[in-house]
């Protein structure tokens, strides 16, 4: 059972699966990945269920040797991915055999990698999910919230038939911009009434930075501040995505670790699909916003899993790992 050991953890790596659901009435927030599109089309390349558990892989770093045969696939931010020390591509499928070192460099583009395991990694769930959530102190692979650490046996489930070799043509992949930017449609909600339109106008017409203060819980950012015409509101559940307003006018967008309920008045929710873009863009990038209907926002989430459930891999000769 015992698939892959952590030799170095790198600077950041998880475990995550899709998430952890129905537990916001105890105060037990979401989890899962930031780059969900990356975390499943990893799992696909790997023939798993698109809610297996997966390794995010924050920058980079990570070293792992394999404790039996499977394979692996890495999706996600560039980070040079090399196998026995020979070059591997990236978003394709890849054997790999009892002993054999795996080795991830750091991010050329993105923050954010995944690899997954054929069959997924199999750690014990904490309240349903493996996902380690660092803040709750809980999930991952000793279910205590911790991030890998060297020495860590992670297990894996022996597959009785490995995927093809086989790869995500380019023109399929998710788009990372290599200007460490993002641009992020917008769901206006309830509470848009409370900024003026001169407000909104400010808001999608201005470019942020990202802080050195996001992280997987919310993205802090800084630019233009917009004010709305309530100081705050009673306190209520807040969605994946939700743009926070606080007093200083700086917008925060809440992520897969956010808290489970907020006072801030929200301008908005950032798209689920969007969100993977922002969760590749470093402290020090730029993200901007546009508006969309909540109609743009179906057809767009409608056609992405079209395209998804209809993408088909590439073929690759063995020859060429």
């Amino acid at each position: 059972m015992i698939g892959l050991t952590v030799i170095q953890p790198g600077i950041h790596s998880l475990l995550q699966d899709h998430g952890r659901y129905g537990h916001h009435s105890i105060g037990l927030t979401t989890g899962g990945p930031l780059d969900s599109q990356a975390f499943q089309w990893a799992n696909r390349l790997c023939q798993n269920s698109p809610h297996c558990a997966a390794i995010e892989v924050t920058i980079g770093g990570l070293v792992l040797e394999a404790n039996m045969d499977s394979s692996i696939a890495l999706t996600g931010a560039a980070i040079p991915l090399t196998i026995n020390k020979q070059p591997a591509a990236l978003w394709q499928t890849h054997s790999v055999k009892a002993g054999d070192r795996i080795e991830l460099g750091f991010a050329q583009t993105g923050s954010r990698g995944y690899l997954a395991v054929a069959g997924g990694f199999q750690a014990s769930p904490s309240f349903g999910s493996q996902s380690t959530v660092p803040r709750e102190g809980l999930g991952g692979l000793h279910q205590d919230g911790k991030p890998l650490q060297a020495g860590d046996q992670l297990p894996c489930t022996q597959p009785t038939q490995r995927p093809p070799s086989q790869r995500l043509a380019e023109s399929q992949r998710p788009s990372l911009n290599t200007d460490n930017s993002a641009h992020c449609r917008v769901i206006l909600g309830y509470q848009q009434q409370a900024f003026s339109a001169v407000q909104k106008q400010l808001f999608f017409s201005s470019a942020y930075k990202v802080t050195d203060s996001s992280d997987r819980m919310g993205y802090r950012l800084n630019g233009p501040a917009i004010k709305p015409s309530i100081g705050g509101i009673l306190s209520e559940g807040i969605c994946l995505g939700a743009i926070q307003v606080p007093a200083d006018g700086q917008p925060i967008v809440l992520l897969a670790d956010r808290q489970t309920i907020g006072g801030y008045p929200k301008i908005g929710s950032v798209l689920s699909l969007d969100l993977g873009k922002l969760g590749q863009v470093t402290p020090g990038g730029t993200v901007s916003f546009e508006a969309i209907s909540i109609e743009q926002a179906h057809n767009a989430l409608a056609l992405n899993q079209r395209q998804f459930d209809c993408a088909e891999f590439e073929p690759v000769e063995v020859d060429s790992e």
